[in-house]
């Protein structure tokens, strides 16, 4: 596929996080002027698709529960904006570049009453032909008892497979996620798998891999995708499989293994 799907999220003195047809896909911390740009060919649909802005995202609390709303007064330099870009051939994701599909901005006036979290949506067409994802025929995800246990030890398997730096857990939980997004982009399935492979060895030889190992207490639920997805969260939000790690250039970093679950008859995928 030679053109991207680009969604762009920006936000300057508040946190954001944008949502692309029920699925969270990326967060940023606008304290100082932030950008983030994640192509989302996987996650889009040919006709009706929904984006979603939501401002100041609020902790993951027990599943069932909400965060009240706060009010605050706009100091008149907030401010975030999502897109949905078509770039230009060989440009970079950025408006000037590229064709706006849809967008969401939010900027309060100074003196202005807000509150947050605050969510935003917008819905829309694309007149684009894309493949009907797994995900979408998933079936409501019930989080009984068996369904956070069993999960909690899959998270287990894929945490002690990192902590040796072997990929393979990982890679086979995510085998349908892979196939799609070798179809989404238009690449050979070994070339995903053979990418996630590698990431995962040389993030591992850089510096040993020490993931947090899940609990029934540290391990937040998130029903996502229409409730058709169990994401995988620590209570700050962020995907709950992670490792302190180290860039190219060997400054640290924090790593992410985001996981979207589906269990279906006692066994669990990651879809996305």
């Amino acid at each position: 596929m030679e053109r991207l799907l680009v969604l762009r999220l920006e936000a300057l003195g508040c946190s954001a996080e944008a949502w692309f047809n029920g699925v969270p896909l990326g967060r940023v911390d606008g304290q100082q002027s932030t950008v983030l740009n994640l192509p989302v060919h996987e996650y889009a649909l040919a006709g009706a698709n929904q984006l979603e802005l939501v401002i100041n995202p609020a902790p993951v609390l027990a599943e069932g529960s909400e965060a009240e709303a706060e009010p605050a007064l706009s100091d008149g330099h907030l401010g975030a904006r999502l897109c949905l870009l078509l770039p230009r051939m060989g440009a970079l994701a950025h408006p000037s570049h590229a064709r706006t599909l849809a967008a969401l901005d939010w900027a309060p006036a100074e003196a202005e009453v807000y509150r947050s979290p605050t969510r935003l949506q917008q819905r829309f067409e694309l007149p684009i032909s894309f493949p009907r994802w797994r995900w979408l025929d998933a079936p409501v995800q019930s989080l009984n008892p068996s369904v956070r246990t069993g999960l909690v030890d899959h998270v287990m398997g894929l945490a002690l497979g990192l902590a040796k730096g072997d990929a393979e857990p990982l890679i086979r939980a995510s085998r349908l996620r892979l196939e799609e997004l070798a179809q989404a982009y238009q690449r050979e399935l070994g070339s995903e798998v053979a990418r996630l492979r590698a990431q995962v060895q040389s993030h591992h030889a850089a510096q040993a891999l020490k993931p947090v190992l899940p609990s029934l207490g540290n391990l937040k639920l998130r029903a996502v995708a229409g409730g058709r997805l169990l994401e995988c969260l620590g209570a700050d939000g962020l995907p709950f499989l992670r490792s302190p790690g180290r860039t190219a250039s060997g400054a640290a970093c924090m790593l992410h293994w985001p996981l979207r679950v589906s269990a279906i008859e006692g066994e669990f995928y990651v879809l996305r």
